[in-house]
């Protein structure tokens, strides 16, 4: 509190703001529990902060989201930092200023050291070189399983940069080496993983939980945004290259399937511990995964109407719009004859695998939860675990079919 009452009685600037302290303040009691006359300094550091160079509008994201609970806006999207991760939150995003190849890279190297970030942190902690979040500290068995499994949820984004494997036998000494390659992937001006761990308690295992939600809110983004570069594909003149991104998007849900089984060996007594405090943040608040989803099929009216999608209410006016989805697309193309022959098959056909990939997904997740949750009610004031068993049965798309069987156009 010194650091902040020091900061704001002298110059104020935002690249002199004192992070660490307050990193340590909020890190030493959880977010829920940081003291009331502390987060009032905060506010009134937000309100010293002006202009829009990139350490101010830096400040300013951060104090947003350490204040979120303060302000009463606190939900998913500010739980898991996206702002501060350059992630897509709302609906005023930017316009993306690179092309689809570079914003692959992008979140691959986001991807790669998120991962590496929270295998870290399990070594850090195993070491006894770290007090943060010190309670239900996972044993030596648990912390390799999940080194061993998050080497290789790390592994697909590892060679889509051109990378080498990281092997290793023992899978601390893999884990520590997937953090050195993270670290040489930084870039300036790459978004500071420091900033975007603020657990509500000091149980171990919510850092696992953050960044491995994270990683997915990365993955989401990435598939929302090939299949909308599918979408405009499919409308144009060439539509049977929208098979190459319906491929990549199939390709990144495939390739996360190690991040649950790295969920999976969360401890349920520690999940059930801060889950406590992570009541308004539901991960149906994610943006990026409804519009994956809306950009496969329009949503059914009772769908569009759920708490789900009122969650996230521009992606629910999009679709209420009508906005262009790959079923409506693919229809198009192929009844006005500008997808024919052996383009249209192979679009169905990928179009067929995302489907089993998405469907896959939405099981393991079911799993998962059930694990955690059992029977109680989800934090986003849904009904837990029977949602998502209804939401996992929702087909991705109508034109083709699905489950390795015909991928040709229903009639």
């Amino acid at each position: 509190m010194r650091a902040l009452s020091l900061w704001l009685s002298d110059a104020a600037e935002s690249h002199s703001f004192p992070y660490a302290g307050v990193l340590d303040e909020f890190h030493r009691v959880g977010k829920h529990f940081v003291d009331k006359s502390f987060l009032a300094l905060l506010d009134a550091a937000r309100q010293t902060v002006t202009g829009g160079d990139t350490a101010s509008r830096q400040l300013i994201d951060f104090l947003d989201i350490a204040l979120d609970k303060w302000d009463g806006c606190y939900d998913y999207r500010s739980y898991l930092a996206l702002r501060l991760l350059r992630l897509p939150v709302g609906a005023q995003e930017p316009v993306p200023a690179t092309d689809l190849t570079a914003r692959r890279w992008d979140r691959d190297r986001l991807f790669v050291r998120l991962v590496a970030d929270s295998l870290s942190f399990e070594l850090a902690a195993a070491g006894q070189r770290t007090d943060l979040l010190p309670q239900h500290r996972p044993g030596p068995a648990v912390v390799a399983k999940r080194c061993r499994l998050g080497v290789r949820a790390a592994a697909a984004a590892l060679a889509r940069l051109g990378q080498a494997e990281v092997a290793a036998a023992d899978p601390l000494a893999a884990a520590a080496g997937l953090h050195a390659v993270a670290r040489d992937l930084a870039a300036p001006g790459d978004p500071p993983l420091r900033l975007t761990m603020l657990p509500v308690h000091v149980t171990h295992d919510e850092y696992l939980f953050i960044r491995v939600l994270q990683g997915y809110e990365c993955l989401f983004a990435g598939v929302a945004d090939e299949l909308r570069s599918a979408v405009d594909t499919l409308v144009g003149p060439a539509p049977g290259g929208a098979a190459d991104r319906l491929g990549h998007a199939g390709d990144l849900l495939r390739a996360a399937g190690p991040l649950f089984s790295l969920l999976a060996t969360m401890q349920p007594e520690s999940f059930r511990t801060f889950r406590q405090y992570t009541e308004g943040a539901s991960a149906i608040q994610s943006r990026s995964y409804k519009l994956m989803e809306a950009l496969c099929r329009p949503p059914e009216r009772a769908r569009l109407d759920s708490v789900a999608y009122r969650s996230v209410p521009e992606v629910r006016a999009q679709a209420r719009d009508g906005q262009p989805t790959i079923d409506t697309a693919y229809r198009s193309a192929t009844a006005d004859g500008r997808l024919t022959g052996a383009d249209r098959a192979l679009v169905a056909r990928r179009m067929a695998a995302f489907a089993d990939a998405l469907t896959q997904w939405r099981r393991t997740h079911l799993r998962v939860a059930v694990r955690m949750l059992g029977a109680r009610s989800g934090t986003g004031y849904t009904e837990g675990t029977p949602y998502l068993a209804q939401v996992s049965a929702e087909p991705v798309f109508t034109a083709v079919t699905t489950g390795g069987r015909d991928t040709r156009r229903c009639a």
